[in-house]
């Protein structure tokens, strides 16, 4: 199948443009930034981890108001229960002391129900839900055809994108290792091992499965998108590269560290959340590789207690402790507004492609 029918059937499958989805970055998907990317003809996103499901209707609700393009709503599959150590959540809590408020050991629930988070999402009918950190169980696949919503998985490897297809995906994003955010793998280990760049594995992708292969990491102008979709990709996924749109409206502090960083400025983490996350460095990221540094604690209990230093960081603008996550293609992020930054890329993108 030629590079164009490719794109073409899937814009189709998807009600869409062009070829661009905006990642559902949690946290930083507001329906602004979500319906602007929609309205440029590509696919908006809702990065629902940490919504309720009134969260979820409400953001649904506004993004609809803004703009009756397509749109996914994405939930992370939950991680095993892990048990708890609080000798170790008190050594990291007095670690933490060191960069912001000192935390207390968290205690109850530390996310939203997910099942109810889903029931929302089947009650909202985006155009797609899209998964991550694992699979939809089959009862959750057959609810979503039957609400005509369609999944978009997300594989970090080979065999992840071969269980997605198994699984009943209908589309997988292949995300590379210089996709911002937080690693896709199944478990916490597979996340960790799985480092496969984007340009080796779309290829690999494309090339085993029979679904639509979803470029992620490091592609934010049209030469990245063109090659994304040269080497097997129907499509690809943009995050970093829409921070610093006025939609996005991250904090003053995050996008002045983002305007200045370039490749080398990222690194993949642990220190936030207690899953591994490519972010900006900065003080406090460099003070946990030091020797004698407390291990991090599993997610989402890390999260948790890392909460009120990240939430000074913004409020304070201290870059230092900043919970600033971005891909390798930082340096191609722009301050111009969302809807121009992705038709720009897509018309640079055709005129490469011809």
């Amino acid at each position: 199948m030629s590079i164009t029918a490719r794109i073409a059937r899937f814009c189709q499958l998807f009600d869409l443009r062009l070829p661009v989805l905006m990642a559902p970055m949690a946290g930083s998907s507001p329906p602004a930034l979500s319906a602007a990317v929609a309205e440029a003809g590509g696919m908006g996103a809702c990065g629902a981890l940490s919504l309720t499901p009134e969260g979820i209707a409400d953001w649904v609700a506004r993004m609809r108001q803004m703009s009756p393009g397509p749109f996914q709503i994405n939930l992370w599959i939950p991680d095993a229960p892990t048990p708890r150590d609080p000798a170790a959540e008190g050594e990291q809590a007095v670690f933490l002391g060191s960069f912001g408020p000192v935390p207390v050991l968290p205690q109850g629930p530390l996310l939203p129900d997910f099942d109810a988070q889903f029931a929302a999402i089947l009650h909202a009918r985006p155009k797609a839900a899209s998964s991550i950190m694992g699979l939809f169980s089959p009862d959750q696949v057959a609810a979503l055809r039957a609400a005509g919503i369609l999944w978009i998985a997300t594989g970090t490897t080979l065999a992840e994108g071969r269980a997605a297809q198994a699984a009943g995906a209908d589309a997988v994003i292949a995300q590379g290792a210089e996709a911002g955010g937080h690693r896709g793998g199944f478990t916490p280990a597979d996340a960790a091992r799985g480092t496969i760049g984007t340009f080796a594995l779309v290829p690999a992708l494309a090339d085993a499965l029979r679904i639509p292969v979803i470029a992620a990491g490091g592609i934010g102008d049209g030469r990245t998108l063109a090659a994304a979709l040269t080497l097997g990709a129907s499509a690809a996924v943009i995050g970093t590269a829409l921070l610093r749109t006025p939609e996005a409206a991250i904090a003053p502090v995050w996008e002045q560290a983002l305007a200045g960083a370039t490749a080398d400025d990222t690194l993949v983490t642990h220190a936030f959340s207690g899953r591994p996350a490519r972010a900006l460095r900065n003080i406090y990221t460099e003070a946990t590789l030091a020797p004698g540094a407390p291990k991090p604690a599993p997610y989402p209990i890390q999260r948790a207690l890392t909460d009120p230093m990240r939430r000074q960081a913004l409020e304070l603008g201290k870059p230092d402790h900043l919970y600033a996550l971005a891909g390798q293609g930082v340096a191609l992020a722009r301050a111009v507004p969302a809807q121009s930054l992705v038709e720009d890329l897509w018309r640079d993108a055709r005129a490469l492609l011809r």
